[in-house]
C-alpha cells in the first residue's frame, strides 16, 4: 500500500525530473563549448577542474531555483486540480519556458563575452530596457548570431512545449494520496534549498565564492548565464552593491581623511562639515569666465589613437593634439557611457552599483557641471544624435542643471540616420550653429556633446573616409569616421568667433570591448583626452590622470571660483605635486592605480597588488603594500558613501 502511494506521488515529478536532467546536459554542453573557446586562458591558470566541477554545482543550483518550486506546487495540488487540462498546460508552459530561457541565454553569451569578457550581467539587463536600440544593433551588427539565437530558441520552445505536454499526459492521472505527496514536498523543499545554497556554510554560494583566478573571464565560466543574470538582478533590485558590503568597511572619518589628503588642496579649502569633500579651489584663469564645450566620444579608446600607440585611425585627433594640452596616460573610470558621463560631467567616483545617471537618489539636487554653470548664467545644453531617454540621460540631465536637450527628433533634415541616431557630422553641425548663436547673443554656454557613430552596428555616411578595412561596418572604420567628424567640427570651431572665448575638452567615455585576462584589464581603460582653446598652450602631459580630474581642471581653466564636492585634482595648478592616480571599476572589481602600482579590490576576497608589465601589458602580482591599500580602500568606498549620505551636492546657497 505504502509503495503504491509513494509511486503515485513520485509519478507527478517524472516530467520535472526529465527536464531537470535535460537542463543539466544543455548547460554542461554550453560550458564545454565556452571553455574550449577560452581554453588557452583556462590552461594558463590550470582551471579546468574548477570550471567543470564548480560549473556542475552552479547548474544544479540554477535548476533547483527554476524547477523545485514547480515540483512543490505540483505535489501539493489536489487530484482534481492536477488532472485538469489547464493545469497540465500550465506545467508544460513552465517547463518549456525554463528550458528555452536557459538555451536563449547561453546562445547570447558568446557575443556578450566577446564585448565585455563576462557572462550576461547587470549591463545585459540594462540594455534590455531599450528594445528598439538593442534590436537594431543586433539585427544590423550581429545578424547571423541574432538569427541563430532566435531560430534555435523558437525551435527549443516548440520542441520542449510538445515534449512537456506529452510527458504530462504520461504522468499520474491524479489518483495519488495527499500524505505521501506532502512528505515528498517537504523533502524537496529542504533539498531544493540546499541545492540553491550549494553549501552548509553561513553564506550561500555566490559568484565571488567561485572565483579562483585573477582572470575575470575564466572566473565566470563556472557560472551559467541564468545564474549570473539572476544574481545581478537580485543585487540590482536590492540596491545592495555598495562598496563596504563588497570590499569591507572602513570608518567614515578615515575614508574622508584619506580622500581629502589625495585631492591636492589645503585643509582650509574644505568649507562644509556636512559635505566632506566640498572644497574651494582658486581658478588658474582669472579673466572673464569662458564658455565650455565637452566632446564625449563614444567608445574611442587609446587603441584607436595613433599618437597614443594605437592604430592609425586618428589623423585629426593626432593633429589637434599638437595644438593643445594632451594627456597620454588618462584612464576611464568604467566600461559604460553612463560611467563616463558621471565622471566627466559630475566628477563622481565609480561604484559597484549602477552609475548615478540611473539611480533614484541622484535624479535631482546632484552635483553636475551644468548645475554649477547654470547658476552663473550659462546656457547648459546636452547635444546628442540619438534618443536621450537611453540610459535615463534625459531625466538625469534635466533634473541636475541642464536647461535644454537637443536629440534625434530635433534634427529636421539630417544627412544620415543610423541605429543610434544622426551621424556625428550632423551632431557637430547643430552644436556649432548653437554655439555661434549663443555667442552672438552674448550668452555664456556649456555644451556637452555626446557622439554615437562609433557604436555597433557601426553605421556612418558614405564617401567620408578611406576605409581602414573591409567590410565597411567595422569598429575600426567607425572609429576613423568619428575622428573625421571631429576634425570637421574643429575646423568650423577654430574659424568661429566663439573659439576665442571657449575651452574645449575631447575625451572618450570609455574604451570599446573592455576585456582581458586580468582582474581589471587596465590597458582597456586607457583613453584619449585633449584640452583645446585659443589660450591653451600645446603640451604633452605624461602624468597619470583619471577622468574625474577633468571637470575640476575645466572649471579652473574657464575661471569659475566656486566650491564643488568633486574629489578630482586641478591639473592646471602649478603647485600640484602629488603623484598621479586613476580609478577603474570593472564589474564588481575596483582598481586603484598609482605610479606603476595597482591595487585591486574584489568581493569576498583579499585585496591584491600588481604592477603593469610593460612588454606584455599584463598585471604581475607583487606583495601588497599597506601604504597603497589604504587609499585604494577609501576611494573604493567613497562613491557609495557619497551617494547614500547625499555628499555629492552643492550647499543650498549655491544650488541656484
Amino acid at each position: 500500500m505504502f509503495g503504491r502511494a509513494w509511486a503515485g506521488a513520485t509519478a507527478r515529478l517524472k516530467p520535472i525530473v526529465g527536464f531537470f536532467l535535460t537542463g543539466f546536459v544543455v548547460l554542461t554542453l554550453s560550458r564545454l563549448g565556452l571553455a574550449w573557446w577560452q581554453r588557452v586562458q583556462i590552461s594558463e591558470v590550470e582551471g579546468w577542474s574548477q570550471v567543470l566541477v564548480q560549473g556542475a554545482r552552479v547548474d544544479v543550483a540554477s535548476l533547483c531555483l527554476l524547477l523545485v518550486p514547480l515540483a512543490i506546487v505540483v505535489l501539493m495540488l489536489p487530484n482534481r486540480v492536477f488532472s485538469a487540462p489547464v493545469t497540465r498546460r500550465g506545467i508544460a508552459a513552465w517547463l518549456a519556458a525554463s528550458t528555452t530561457l536557459l538555451v536563449a541565454l547561453e546562445l547570447a553569451t558568446p557575443g556578450f563575452m566577446q564585448e565585455y569578457g563576462l557572462r550576461p550581467n547587470r549591463i545585459f539587463m540594462e540594455y534590455l530596457i531599450y528594445p528598439k536600440e538593442v534590436a537594431s544593433t543586433l539585427v544590423k551588427g550581429r545578424p547571423l548570431q541574432t538569427a541563430i539565437t532566435l531560430v534555435l530558441s523558437l525551435a527549443v520552445w516548440l520542441a520542449t512545449w510538445r515534449l512537456a505536454l506529452r510527458s504530462q499526459g504520461m504522468a499520474a492521472d491524479g489518483g495519488s494520496a495527499p500524505v505521501p505527496r506532502a512528505a515528498l514536498a517537504v523533502a524537496l523543499l529542504l533539498l531544493g534549498t540546499l541545492g540553491v545554497r550549494s553549501t552548509l556554510g553561513h553564506r550561500p554560494m555566490n559568484p565571488a565564492m567561485l572565483a579562483f583566478s585573477s582572470n575575470p573571464t575564466v572566473n565566470v565560466l563556472p557560472l551559467n548565464s541564468f545564474y549570473s543574470l539572476a544574481f545581478a538582478m537580485r543585487d540590482w533590485l536590492q540596491e545592495s552593491e555598495d562598496g563596504a558590503r563588497l570590499y569591507g568597511e572602513l570608518p567614515e572619518d578615515e575614508v574622508i581623511a584619506t580622500v581629502r589628503a589625495g585631492m591636492g588642496v589645503p585643509a582650509t579649502a574644505f568649507i562644509a562639515p556636512d559635505i566632506p569633500t566640498l572644497a574651494l579651489r582658486p581658478p588658474t584663469w582669472r579673466g572673464k569666465p569662458r564658455n565650455l564645450v565637452i566632446v564625449l566620444e563614444e567608445s574611442l579608446g587609446a587603441q584607436f589613437i595613433g599618437s597614443l600607440g594605437g592604430k592609425p585611425l586618428s589623423p585629426n585627433f593626432d593633429r589637434l593634439s599638437r595644438q593643445g594640452w594632451v594627456f597620454t596616460r588618462l584612464y576611464a573610470t568604467g566600461t559604460r557611457s553612463v560611467r563616463g558621463i558621471e565622471a566627466v560631467g559630475s566628477g563622481f567616483m565609480p561604484t559597484p552599483a549602477q552609475a548615478v545617471v540611473k539611480r533614484p537618489r541622484s535624479q535631482q539636487g546632484f552635483f553636475t557641471l551644468a548645475q554649477l554653470l547654470r547658476g552663473h548664467g550659462y546656457d547648459a545644453t546636452f547635444y546628442y544624435g540619438g534618443e536621450s531617454h537611453f540610459d535615463n540621460m534625459r531625466g538625469f540631465f534635466l533634473g541636475n542643471g541642464f536647461n535644454r536637450i537637443i536629440e534625434q527628433r530635433d534634427y529636421p533634415s539630417p544627412t544620415f540616420v543610423g541605429s543610434w541616431g544622426v551621424s556625428d557630422e550632423d551632431l557637430f553641425l547643430r552644436a556649432d550653429k548653437e554655439f555661434r548663436r549663443l555667442h552672438a547673443e552674448g550668452k555664456p554656454f556649456f555644451g556637452l556633446v555626446f557622439t554615437s557613430s562609433n557604436h555597433e552596428p557601426f553605421e556612418f555616411p558614405e564617401d567620408r573616409i578611406a576605409l581602414h578595412e573591409e567590410p565597411r561596418q567595422t569598429r575600426n572604420n567607425a572609429a576613423k569616421y568619428a575622428d573625421h567628424a571631429l576634425g570637421v567640427f574643429f575646423e568650423r570651431a577654430m574659424a568661429s568667433a566663439y573659439w576665442e572665448d571657449t575651452v574645449f575638452l575631447v575625451v572618450a567615455d570609455h574604451d570599446s570591448r573592455v576585456v582581458g585576462r586580468d582582474a581589471v584589464p587596465v590597458d582597456n581603460f586607457h583613453i584619449p583626452g585633449l584640452i583645446l582653446g585659443a589660450d591653451i598652450a600645446p603640451r604633452q602631459d605624461a602624468r597619470l590622470v583619471s577622468q574625474i580630474d577633468l571637470p575640476v581642471t575645466l572649471l579652473s581653466l574657464i575661471g569659475i571660483a566656486e566650491a564643488t564636492p568633486m574629489i578630482g585634482r586641478d591639473l592646471s595648478n602649478p603647485d600640484l605635486t602629488l603623484p598621479g592616480r586613476a580609478f577603474m571599476q570593472y564589474d564588481r572589481n575596483f582598481a586603484y592605480m598609482q605610479d606603476d602600482a595597482i591595487v585591486v579590490l574584489r568581493p569576498d576576497r583579499p585585496p591584491s597588488q600588481y604592477r603593469l608589465e610593460p612588454s606584455s601589458r599584463r598585471l604581475v602580482p607583487v606583495p601588497l603594500s599597506s601604504e597603497r591599500l589604504r587609499p585604494a580602500h577609501a576611494h573604493a568606498l567613497l562613491g557609495s558613501l557619497a551617494y547614500d549620505h547625499g555628499w555629492h551636492r552643492l550647499p543650498e546657497r549655491q544650488s541656484r
